[in-house]
């Protein structure tokens, strides 16, 4: 396969990790019972995978989040999603991923939307308000929260309420559901700046734009340690959001198209087999993920989590 660029967004560190693709030529998926591009002949209802075999790459969107989905010091996507995602589609015959960086993570459901790529690869939270967009696979990890903070944690922040209670100025990415869950826990908007990815978080930090940045605890743990290991910042101790009395859990799964809904089926059936093989965990250890996020995530399907309120 052959390596496509894109210079779409700066990454950590503007460390020259711009958005890529690998390989080429994967066309969009146009609806549930067919897998063909627009003008494209039909194909078999019955295997919304041909296509996909037949080019031997299926599209792919990121959002250059670590340990998410990124590329490396090589070029390579990889993270957490993809690595998984890439497992998943060699089983079903798919040999490669074609992958496209988007802006910010909030771009990452219209560009799926807008047939810019058939899967979001991203470590996305599956929850009600994505699930009326988006047709989600069941999770493969659950992760808690945390907040970044200067070292010491002057403010003392350990939850969301804390932020209000203290009047910290927080930082949240744009697109995720840590504003969600900052809001509902009393945080006024104008204390809620919004960054477009890490790097823009971990430097508004560091210059005193906020006082603290809220993400995934493995998310903050991971960049601290490949990317700011000098600087005077901390993860505070990760927790599950508690939101109107019930707890939040942040379960990440895959996005595809609401109509695409076959293709998401033989994902899951396979993903299935990789959970229950074991087979999950080797694939994302590395990243920062434990058995206890891998575990917690086989018991959960997107119906639940796109159920809960």
């Amino acid at each position: 396969m052959t390596e496509q660029g894109w210079t779409r967004r700066r990454f950590l560190r503007r460390s020259g990790l711009a958005a890529a693709a690998l390989a080429a030529g994967s066309a969009p998926v146009a609806a549930c019972t067919r897998v063909d591009a627009p003008g494209a002949p039909g194909q078999d209802a019955a295997d919304p995978l041909a296509r996909y075999r037949e080019a031997g790459v299926i599209r792919v969107g990121v959002a250059n989040e670590q340990p998410y989905g990124f590329r490396d010091g090589d070029g390579r996507l990889t993270g957490e999603a993809p690595e998984v995602a890439r497992a998943v589609f060699r089983a079903l015959g798919v040999g490669g991923l074609e992958a496209q960086i988007v802006d910010s993570f909030g771009s990452l459901i219209p560009g799926l939307q807008s047939q810019q790529y058939d899967v979001i690869a991203a470590g996305m939270f599956i929850t009600p308000e994505r699930c009326r967009q988006v047709a989600f696979s069941h999770p493969d990890y659950v992760a808690a929260e945390a907040f970044l903070v200067p070292r010491g944690n002057p403010r003392r922040i350990r939850r969301f309420p804390d932020v209000a209670a203290s009047g910290a100025r927080l930082g949240v990415l744009e697109g995720a559901v840590e504003k969600g869950y900052a809001e509902a826990s009393g945080v006024s908007g104008e204390k809620i700046t919004v960054f477009p990815d890490q790097n823009a978080a971990f430097n508004g930090i560091l210059a005193g734009r906020v006082d603290a940045v809220a993400l995934t605890a493995v998310s903050l743990r991971w960049t601290l340690r490949q990317q700011y290991a000098g600087e005077p910042l901390e993860a505070t101790e990760s927790f599950v959001p508690v939101i109107g009395g019930k707890e939040r859990l942040g379960a990440g799964g895959y996005g595809f198209r609401r109509q695409d809904t076959a293709l998401r089926d033989a994902f899951n059936a396979q993903l299935r087999r990789l959970q229950d093989a074991g087979g999950v965990l080797p694939l994302i250890e590395r990243f920062g993920f434990t058995r206890t996020e891998v575990e917690r995530a086989r018991g959960l399907t997107a119906d639940r989590l796109c159920a809960a309120s």
